[in-house]
């Protein structure tokens, strides 16, 4: 007779924890195989899918309107074969401030000149060198998702002052 200090049975704690644990992976595994069949199509997953052809890159230099405030605007360029690297950023040699009249290109903002607390610096900011972390070419492709996004000014909302 050991009491209250006798130590409880530590196998059904366990055993409510480990058929948890199964139930929850057999769901979880079963809602990827489902996933995994909607982004495969009908092809079993034993064989490979064809894949959609390369997309045809757009490349008009016509300057893209923004979608919302503060996106960074697209590239209306090819960037192929751009090297961009630690040592070389082929995109400033046109967009950096002192090339812009020389290529025509428009210029940088002043953003990518600051560091995190706002000091100007006389070069571009380490954190903004490279651009295509934010800044990307467009493709001419089928969207994967429906898109119905319309802008406020066609919305029929009018800018204040215009009334």
């Amino acid at each position: 007779m050991c009491g209250q200090d006798c130590p409880r049975d530590v196998t059904r704690p366990f055993l409510r924890a480990a058929v948890l644990g199964l139930g929850v992976l057999a769901s979880t595994s079963m809602a990827l195989a489902q996933m995994g069949a909607k982004l495969r199509g009908d092809v079993p997953f034993t064989e490979t899918p064809n894949s959609d052809p390369l997309p045809r890159w757009i490349v008009d230099d016509v300057r893209k309107m923004r979608a919302y405030p503060d996106q960074p605007p697209v590239i209306p360029h090819s960037i192929e074969g751009y090297q961009l690297s630690v040592n070389t950023n082929r995109c400033l040699s046109c967009h950096k401030r002192e090339f812009t009249e020389a290529s025509g290109a428009p210029m940088i903002s002043v953003t990518h000149y600051l560091t995190r607390d706002g000091q100007m610096l006389a070069d571009v900011s380490p954190r903004r060198y490279f651009c295509t972390a934010c800044h990307v070419p467009q493709a001419d492709v089928r969207l994967p998702v429906e898109n119905d996004f319309r802008d406020m000014s066609r919305m029929g909302v009018k800018h204040v002052g215009k009334e």
